[in-house]
């Protein structure tokens, strides 16, 4: 399970978690302009836009799970199961199968408007990467500065939502998490007046009151709303230090712990990485669930005109900064 968020002050951010039990040795991956993205029933294309973001490497192919390209537009693959369904393919359609669907968009869009007019084509269709690396149940979150749109595949059709809150999780499918919100419009970052009896003298005895009733579980449905009002109620200053520490811990509010969350016979469901990409300037931020130093990759200080893939592996190991010279025990 896995939470998008979008974050926006002098610049425009676009970060995720990775929840699953165990890492598939994912990294973070450029490719450049001219790196070749062959396309299973699309074609090849040999130029495109350069794209930066976290993917597992596979007989030399990018499967991205987030990205961003150098033009400031982001799409994220979130986990959708039971409701991602994937159509046989269709005449007079761009049949593009899911893991491509990321450097499909961002190899030749530069903004939302460009997203929809090739959306009206669009049919995802049954095809995996291959035996080893099966149909992923995904749904997709997509962002530019200017907006938030939400891309699911269901048994009724292609279906593209608005997406006003800059947030994706997991199940129910989209409307549901929109309409469920409307549970929680009582939540304030205020202090709570009395509202139970005008015959009681009721006062709050804390702060942080006014969100009462926030929920604080597991759970797809609760992590939406519980990203959703950390994210805009938010307030930080629009330095890059302040705003990525700021991205940082919205997604800290939705965090999950190894320990809390059984995936059946898998383990435990943990977040294994938390991203902020600042869209604008190619910088793409990370910690990983051992290491809370934020890394950073910069999109533009890499050859965007050359052929080839550039991987760095994501740092794991916990990094601490030892300021009076202390030496940590084992």
């Amino acid at each position: 399970m896995c939470t998008a968020v979008t974050y926006r002050t002098h610049d425009h951010y676009f970060g995720r978690n990775l929840d699953l039990p165990s890492s598939y040795q994912e990294t973070v991956t450029i490719t450049p302009r001219n790196f070749p993205l062959p396309f299973r029933r699309a074609g090849l294309r040999r130029k495109h836009y350069a794209i930066i973001g976290v993917a597992l490497v596979d007989r030399g192919y990018p499967l991205y799970y987030d990205a961003t390209n150098e033009k400031g537009l982001s799409i994220a693959g979130l986990n959708f199961p039971g409701n991602a369904d994937f159509k046989p393919e269709a005449p007079d359609m761009d049949n593009i199968a899911p893991y491509e669907l990321i450097p499909w968009l961002l190899g030749q869009c530069t903004s939302l408007d460009q997203v929809k007019v090739l959306l009206r084509r669009l049919n995802l269709i049954r095809l995996p990467f291959s035996e080893r690396l099966p149909l992923t149940p995904l749904h997709w979150m997509i962002s530019d500065r200017d907006g938030s749109m939400t891309l699911e595949s269901v048994q009724e059709g292609l279906r593209v939502y608005d997406n006003p809150v800059g947030v994706l999780t997991n199940n129910p499918p989209f409307d549901f998490q929109m309409h469920h919100l409307t549970n929680f419009l009582n939540l304030t970052r205020e202090s709570p007046t009395n509202r139970f009896s005008p015959e009681l003298h009721l006062e709050p005895y804390s702060l942080g009151m006014g969100a009462l009733g926030l929920p604080g579980d597991l759970s797809s449905a609760s992590r939406f709303v519980r990203a959703a009002f950390t994210k805009l109620n938010s307030v930080s200053g629009a330095s890059e230090s302040e705003s990525i520490s700021q991205c940082f811990h919205i997604l800290g509010s939705v965090a999950q712990y190894r320990g809390c969350a059984r995936a059946g016979d898998d383990g435990f469901e943990h977040t294994l990485y938390t991203s902020c990409c600042n869209t604008d300037r190619g910088l793409y931020y990370y910690t990983t669930y051992e290491n809370s130093q934020i890394t950073c990759v910069d999109l533009h200080r890499e050859r965007l005109d050359s052929d080839q893939l550039v991987v760095y592996p994501m740092l794991k190991g916990q990094r601490i900064y030892l300021q009076n010279g202390c030496v940590p025990q084992r």
